[in-house]
C-alpha cells in the first residue's frame, strides 16, 4: 500500500531541483497569487504557501487563485500547516511542522488525495515520517535562517548527508539556502532545496531561479561522480 501510493503522488507531485516558499511577510508588495506564479516561472519544482497569521477565509481564496497559475507553469502547490484548506483548494500537498497535526492524523484527513511533507531534525524523524504516511521530508534547519524563527540549532552538511543516506522518502532541506551553498547541499544527497529570502528578494526571480537550479544541478552531478 505505502508503495502504491508513492507512486499515485509522484505522478502528480515529485519534489526535485528547487523548491519555493511564497511568504507574504518577505515580499508583502506582490499579491501572494502573483508571488506564486513568479516563483513557478522562475523554475520552482514546488510552490509553497506559508502565511502565518492569515485567516482561513484569506488563505483559501489565495490558494485557489495561485493554483492554476503554478499549475500553468507546470508546479506543484503546496500548503502550510492547515491540511484542510489545502483539501479545500486542490492543492498538490500540504507540509506539516514539528507542532502541527501529526503525520498519520493527517494521512486519515486526506487520504491519497495530498502529498504530506513533514519537517524532521534528524534521521530518525525522517524514518518515522515516512512510516507514518509522509512522502517527503522538509530537513533543517540546515543553515541560520532570520526568515522564521525556529527553536532548533543549525544541523549543517554532515547530518544533511546521513539523513539523505537513509531516508527512505526524498529530503527536502531547508533554512539559510541560498546560491552560495545550493550546490553543496545537492551534493549531500538532498532531493531539493527550500529558497525563501534569496529568491523573493531577487530582483529578477526567474533570473535567480535559474541560477540557483544551475548551481543545484552542478551540486548534485559532481556527488554522482564522485561516488
Amino acid at each position: 500500500m505505502r508503495g502504491e501510493r508513492a507512486a499515485s503522488y509522484g505522478a502528480r507531485m515529485r519534489v526535485h531541483g528547487l523548491y519555493a516558499i511564497a511568504d507574504p511577510s518577505v515580499r508583502s508588495d506582490i499579491p501572494l497569487p502573483d508571488l506564486c506564479a513568479r516563483l513557478a516561472k522562475a523554475g520552482a519544482s514546488v510552490v509553497q504557501i506559508r502565511w502565518k497569521g492569515a485567516s482561513a477565509a484569506a488563505l483559501l481564496e489565495a490558494a485557489r487563485a495561485a493554483l492554476p497559475l503554478v499549475h500553468a507553469e507546470g508546479a506543484a502547490l503546496v500548503i502550510n500547516d492547515r491540511a484542510d484548506l489545502a483539501l479545500l483548494a486542490g492543492a498538490d500537498g500540504v507540509h506539516v511542522g514539528a507542532d502541527d497535526l501529526p503525520v498519520a492524523e493527517v494521512r486519515k484527513l486526506v487520504g491519497d488525495r495530498l502529498a504530506i511533507g513533514a519537517t524532521v531534525r534528524d534521521l530518525a524523524g525522517a524514518q518515522a515520517a515516512a512510516a507514518a504516511g509522509a512522502d517527503h521530508v522538509g530537513f533543517g534547519p540546515v543553515f541560520a535562517t532570520s526568515t522564521k524563527v525556529v527553536d532548533a540549532a543549525p544541523r549543517g552538511l554532515e547530518l544533511l548527508r546521513e539523513v539523505c543516506r537513509g531516508s527512505p522518502i526524498p529530503v527536502v532541506a531547508i533554512a539559510g539556502i541560498g546560491a552560495a551553498n545550493i550546490g553543496e547541499v545537492a551534493a549531500c544527497g538532498a532531493a531539493a532545496a527550500a529558497v525563501v529570502s534569496e529568491l523573493l528578494g531577487a530582483d529578477s526571480m526567474e533570473d535567480h531561479g535559474r541560477l540557483l537550479r544551475e548551481a543545484f544541478a552542478a551540486g548534485a552531478r559532481a556527488s554522482s561522480i564522485a561516488s
